[in-house]
This record gives C-alpha cells, structure tokens and sequence, in this order.
C-alpha cells in the first residue's frame, strides 16, 4: 500500500536520539530550547514554544488571548476537529466560516460578510483561527485588515504549512498573525512523532503559554508572588497542563529540521509532476495563489463528477483496492455529531460540502518515488474509467 503521507527518518534522525538516551535528560533538557531556537530561526518569529500537539498548542494559544465563556472563535468547516474543538476547550463558542473554493482555505469575502452580520447582532469573534489547508497559506493581508477593523486576534493553523511563504515571508513569522502553530505528527512535513509548536512575536503571549505548557508553574522570582523559600522553590501561579515536549522528540526536530527545505523542494516536484500527469483526467488539480508558496503536506483532486460514470466513493475505494492509501482531508467539522448537535446543518457552508463531495487526497511524501507517482496516476485513471486516456 501506498501511505497517503510517511515520515522520512535517515541514519542522524537516530543517531539524534540515540544521542538523548544516553544522556542525563530525556525531559526538560537542552534539546527543545534547541528545536525551538532552531524553528524561530528558520521562520524569523521571536519566540517559539514546544509542546507534544498542535493540538495543545492550539489550546493554550486560545487561553494566552483571553478566550473564555461568553467569547466566538470563528474557524473553516474544512479542518481538522481540533481547529475548532480548541475553543470549545476554553468555554467559547464555535461557528464557521466558508471555504473559498480555489483555494479551499477560509474565505475572506466570506468572514467579512459575516464579521458585519456579526456586528450588528453584538457576537464577533474573539479568535478566528485560520487554517492553512494543504499547506497553501489563506489570505493572511485580508484577514488581518479585517482583525483590525473588528478588533478580532488571529491564529494560523499552520499544521501543514512548515517550510511555506506567504508573500515571500516564510509561514510563522507572525507578520500577519498573533500566533502560528505548527505540527510535527509523523506524516507532516517534519515531525517530532508526535508533537507541535506555537510561535509568536509578543513577550507576554509566549510568557502565558511557556506556563501554561507545564502546569501554569514559574521557578522566574519575577513572576511569583512573593520571595522564594530557597532554590528548591516554585510556584503555581496559573492553571496549566502537562503539554511538554520531551527530549527525544526535540533532538528529531532539531534533527529533521536540517532537511526542511529539502523535503518542501520535493514535494513540489512531486506535484509538478502530478499536475502533468494528471492533466487530461477528469479531475481538478491543485490551484495555488501567485502570493504563496505552498508547504504542500497534501496534494488534494477534485473530481469532476459529471464526467465520471462512477460515485465518488467508487472512486475512492477503488484506489484502496488497488494499493493507493488515498485519504479525504477533511470532512466538514460542522458535520459531526456533536457539531450537529450544537445546531449545524450540513448544508449551512455549501462551498465546503461540494467540496466533500468530490476531493480526494492523493500520497504526498518526500520520499515518495517517480514510480510510485506513476502506480498511483495508474490506478486513478482505472479507478475514474480513463485507462485508455
């Protein structure tokens, strides 16, 4: 079978870690503060904060802007659950905003015809996280224009999106943004295994979340409440959680992160190549916005379903059947029980649900050969009827 995405580890991935067995630290230890030196660097973001999810880091990025009981986080019906589930975590409600479909990112046209519904009603977000779909960057100008007019704070969900540019600014930088997170689970870009990374610009931001990856505790003098019993002493002066990042996870960073441009320059060469090969089957390619340059974590066709005498699903399950762990990135968020329990219906973002209908993920990978693109545009052209184009 082949995966729809796989990490790429070499001989100094486990040489790195390796490495970190054999020392005195396994947690809490120099290689995070390393990984992370290493991303800030990279992207040019003044600080960024290691912990083991992009999930955690969605989390605490809601907590260290204030979202709370009573507040909106407005984010794209086509995401992962945790995109939105992470305002939930703070007692905010959650709603919505359609896709745009060139890109299938957040529209903007979208979020201000509803930021001056919102208005008017008295609900605007607090928190709008736009997610960086694919890797292909959203429109990051026009939603900061309309964080200022609205008075919203903005997080990228840029899960799949390490190593792309936005205007020519690498993604993380924070130009645009209050905070950026980014994923390092094994089929992303790079990975750690499992883990993520919240990244911004503001001192008071990243003091928040650097306490509230660890239990909300200090060892800083300046940040408690009175005098330090000795040099034993801590204090817990916030409610966190347990979101570190471990040692080993932070030496593969640092590890992976050597290869970053590599594995982003291969995968555009893989799409490329897709976007040839797939030129005259009935599907739509990936379109990509002249101001980004894509991470490219997946390579995602729509079909074009009126020139197919077959389901969707008999397409996708065809593939399957032929080897190609095809995947479906994602279904709509509003869709899921306990979304439709809060009061959505399917049809309420109707760019997202055609989406849906139609798309498919094909295998995106660095280490993905020029035969195995050439099974997978095989078994595509068996599986939508067009073995002789």
């Amino acid at each position: 079978m082949i995966p729809y995405g796989k990490q790429d580890i070499n001989q100094a991935d486990v040489d790195a870690i390796l490495e970190v067995l054999n020392s005195d630290f396994l947690t809490q230890g120099p290689k995070v503060p390393a990984f992370e030196a290493k991303v800030a660097g990279h992207v040019g973001a003044r600080h960024a904060l290691a912990v083991n999810s992009a999930t955690s880091a969605l989390h605490i990025a809601c907590l260290a802007l204030g979202l709370g009981r009573g507040d909106w986080l407005w984010t794209t019906p086509v995401t992962f659950v945790a995109s939105a589930n992470c305002g939930l975590y703070c007692g905010a409600q959650v709603d919505f905003v359609d896709i745009d479909p060139n890109t299938y990112n957040l529209c903007p046209k979208a979020l201000a015809a509803k930021l001056d519904q919102a208005e008017k009603a008295g609900r605007l977000p607090k928190v709008v996280v736009a997610v960086h779909l694919c890797g292909q960057p959203c429109d990051m100008e026009a939603i900061q224009d309309l964080a200022v007019r609205y008075g919203f704070k903005v997080i990228e969900d840029a899960s799949h999106a390490i190593g792309g540019k936005y205007k020519g600014e690498f993604i993380g930088s924070g130009a645009y943004s209050d905070i950026t997170v980014f994923s390092f689970h094994p089929v992303k870009i790079v990975t750690t295994a499992e883990g993520g990374m919240a990244l911004t610009n503001d001192d008071d931001l990243a003091s928040k979340m650097n306490l509230l990856r660890s239990h909300g505790i200090t060892r800083d003098p300046q940040l408690m409440t009175r005098e330090p019993d000795g040099p034993w002493y801590y204090q817990q002066v916030d409610l966190g959680f347990n979101y570190r990042m471990t040692e080993l996870q932070g030496a593969l960073g640092v590890s992976q992160m050597d290869r970053l441009d590599q594995f982003v320059a291969r995968r555009h060469e893989l799409a490329a190549r897709y976007d040839d090969l797939l030129a005259d089957l009935p599907v739509r390619t990936p379109w990509q916005h002249p101001d980004s340059y894509s991470g490219l974590h997946l390579y995602v066709v729509r079909l074009q379903l009126d020139r197919i005498e077959r389901t969707h699903r008999e397409v996708f399950e065809s593939l399957r059947g032929q080897g190609v762990g095809v995947n479906l990135h994602y279904i709509p968020v509003h869709t899921q029980p306990y979304y439709e329990a809060m009061g959505f219906s399917p049809e309420e973002f109707p760019e997202s649900m055609a989406y849906y209908r139609e798309a498919i993920s094909l295998p995106m990978f660095q280490g993905m050969t020029d035969s195995q693109q050439d099974e997978v545009v095989r078994a595509l052209k068996t599986a939508v009827g067009a073995e002789q184009a």
